[in-house]
């Protein structure tokens, strides 16, 4: 698969990867799972952004899951592991990184299910996320609908 998008989409698809197969195996990721997921993108890829996406999404998955759970209509081990992996990336920026915008979040997470994901994967993750975000990112939130509305 030939990598696309800005250096920051291709940490973000990486990361996806290594949660994915961090889910899957039911283990953290090893240094040469990180190595193979970011050769991919090679020199394309913000490799910061990524290492600061995998340690702060490991390091915070159990109130990433509490969050996912108060939000979703089933348990979070039921869920696709790709979109599982897609959902906790994403709350992760919600929760730690407020520099990333509400709907640049939203936006890159729709797309990496859309990538990644079942056929609909998107629509469920589209949706989960815009119920956290209202909750996560309420001013942001406020403003992004207020927008939607004046169109």
């Amino acid at each position: 698969m030939a990598a696309t998008g800005l250096p920051r989409t291709r940490a973000r698809r990486a990361a996806v990867q290594a949660l994915y197969q961090s889910l899957v195996n039911n283990e953290p990721p090893q240094k040469d799972t990180l190595d193979f997921v970011t050769a991919e993108y090679a020199d394309n890829i913000d490799k910061k952004y990524f290492a600061k996406l995998m340690e702060g999404t490991l390091r915070h998955q159990p109130e990433i899951d509490t969050e996912l759970n108060n939000a979703i209509d089933r348990d979070l081990n039921k869920i696709d592991p790709v979109e599982a992996s897609v959902l906790r990336l994403a709350v992760y920026e919600f929760m730690h990184m407020p520099e990333i915008p509400y709907r640049v979040v939203l936006n890159e997470a729709v797309e990496l299910a859309k990538s990644f994901g079942g056929e609909q994967g998107h629509k469920y993750v589209n949706g989960v996320l815009d119920k956290m975000g209202s909750k996560l990112r309420t001013v942001e939130y406020q403003a992004a609908k207020a927008a939607r509305q004046k169109k």
